[in-house]
């Protein structure tokens, strides 16, 4: 009993560490956005207004199309 005990401290301690790693990537990330001209931008904002609008197709239902 002693011996699982001292492995779940172990572990929270271990989950713990990862959280606090976690933490500090996503508070360090770069925005994705701020790699990107005037007109990447652009693109990838009409890209989202695609999506949200069901106008986007899947790569695998391209290839369908054009019998590739």
């Amino acid at each position: 009993m002693e011996t699982e005990t001292k492995d779940a401290k172990e572990i929270l301690a271990k989950l713990a560490k990862l959280q606090a790693d976690m933490n500090y990537i996503k508070g360090n990330m770069p925005n994705k956005e701020m790699f990107l001209d005037a007109e990447e931008k652009t693109l990838l904002e009409e890209s989202y207004e695609n999506e949200k609008k069901g106008l986007l197709v899947s790569a695998k239902e391209v290839r369908k199309q054009l019998g590739i």
